[in-house]
């Protein structure tokens, strides 16, 4: 019997002990109040507190946290567009009262602030440059919430501007206005490619030409100066000059006769070669050479005896 009473008693100590402790969790503080009126504010540990006459009115994390704001607002261009503003705050460790006791909704106020600056800078800016200066964006909003809740007891440690999402159709411009872009500088690229390519070619084949030329040249060299020996070798027979380059030119017909013979791919070519058209071909060159030396020789007489009579008058 003694042992059912016993039982409830340890009950209803252990109860009145634990209303006299509790826990604080680390990075937080508690706010006690004694009879409704603010007594103390309790750090992390085991603390303790007057059962029935004080309480915990509430706890405050000291952990730096974020709250994340998205407007919607239009840019100078009349473009409406959505953007993501995270806010990073804590409460200050010594300014815990007046974060737990100056403001209800602290969420609410720093959303009023982000909403007040970014519909008062956005719309002085193009679409392009939100872009561009939504650092500058968001120091203007850190600086604004700053000067706003410090008073508050709150810290605000930073301020991005996370998302920028303008209108589907406003997107879609933006993205065919890349793709022209793109394109047109493509085709600038190929352009000059092609004009590369066409410039090299065409010095390619200059090079080509002046290389020919100069074989052409130096083949036609060496064959007057195989030529001139054959007259020499010749003339050291007894075969003058005329009869040896006329002999030269026969024999470079016949063996124009014999290349073409040896070739498989040939076109037609018709030449004279019946028995006697070498030896035609050998007496009209004698005979034209002679012509010639003759005319020569006259006309160097007509010129001398035109000399003398000049001198004698």
């Amino acid at each position: 019997m003694g042992n059912f009473i016993l039982i409830p008693i340890v009950i209803i100590l252990g109860l009145v002990l634990m209303s006299f402790v509790f826990i604080v969790k680390q990075q937080t503080a508690a706010i006690i109040e004694t009879f409704g009126r603010f007594s103390s504010i309790r750090q992390s540990g085991l603390q303790f507190k007057i059962p029935f006459v004080q309480r915990i009115a509430g706890r405050l994390s000291l952990k730096i946290q974020q709250l994340d704001v998205i407007i919607e607002t239009k840019t100078l261009d009349d473009v409406f567009v959505r953007l993501k503003v995270s806010v990073q705050y804590r409460v200050i460790r010594e300014k815990v009262y007046d974060a737990f006791y100056k403001l209800d909704y602290p969420h609410e106020q720093i959303t009023s602030y982000v909403f007040d600056v970014v519909r008062a800078e956005v719309p002085k800016m193009k679409l392009d440059d939100v872009f561009v200066k939504k650092d500058d964006i968001a120091l203007a909003v850190k600086a604004e919430l700053n000067d706003a809740m410090l008073d508050y007891g709150f810290d605000i440690i930073k301020t991005l501007v996370t998302d920028i999402d303008p209108d589907a159709q406003v997107k879609a411009a933006m993205n065919r206005i890349n793709a022209s872009e793109r394109e047109k500088i493509a085709a600038q690229f190929e352009g000059d490619a092609a004009r590369i390519l066409i410039v090299e070619k065409a010095k390619a084949e200059a090079e080509s030409k002046r290389l020919q030329g100069q074989g052409i040249a130096d083949q036609r060299r060496e064959i007057a100066r195989g030529l001139e020996e054959s007259v020499e070798v010749l003339n050291k027979v007894g075969i003058n000059s005329q009869e040896a380059s006329a002999l030269i030119v026969v024999t470079q017909h016949y063996d124009t006769l014999q290349s073409i013979g040896e070739e498989t791919n040939t076109n037609l070519i018709l030449l004279p070669n019946s028995p006697q058209a070498g030896s035609d071909m050998l007496n009209n060159m004698v005979a034209s050479f002679t012509a010639s030396n003759m005319i020569g020789e006259q006309m160097k007489k007509n010129k001398d005896t035109r000399s003398l009579d000049k001198g004698k008058s």
